[in-house]
């Protein structure tokens, strides 16, 4: 009997430990501006993101400033964008003179990203390592 509450009480320690360590959604308020892989646009890599992933039309992803990654909004991050239906996924960075800001892909559609234009909004995302 002694054994069982020990074991119970270890159990519960342990699970609890994990919860406290599980990291929490965090909201930030950032800038966000548009790009888009359009012919017109194009240098010798047009498409291709930071970390070598070849970025198609259709795809929901974003690139963000260097100081967001320090943040733990980190490659392959799931972001949810106030305004936008969507999950986006981080597979590019920008420039390091951006700071608080992320960057939405738009495929090939230059319209779509003139049309968006520069926002300020809030994102959502947990990072993936506890108390970032």
């Amino acid at each position: 009997m002694i054994r069982n509450a020990v074991a119970i009480f270890l159990t519960t320690l342990v699970s609890t430990a994990a919860l406290a360590a599980e990291p929490k959604p965090v909201t930030l308020q950032v800038k966000a501006s548009a790009y888009n892989s359009a012919p017109e646009r194009a240098n010798t890599r047009p498409a291709l993101g930071a970390w070598g992933d070849r970025l198609k039309p259709g795809m929901k992803v974003i690139a963000v400033s260097e100081d967001l990654l320090a943040d733990g909004l980190e490659y392959g991050a799931e972001v949810r964008i106030q305004g936008l239906s969507d999950r986006y996924v981080v597979m590019d960075r920008m420039h390091p003179r951006w700071e608080r800001k992320i960057d939405i892909y738009m495929g090939d559609d230059r319209n779509a990203a003139l049309r968006w234009g520069v926002r300020d909004v809030k994102i959502i995302y947990t990072p993936s390592r506890p108390g970032i």
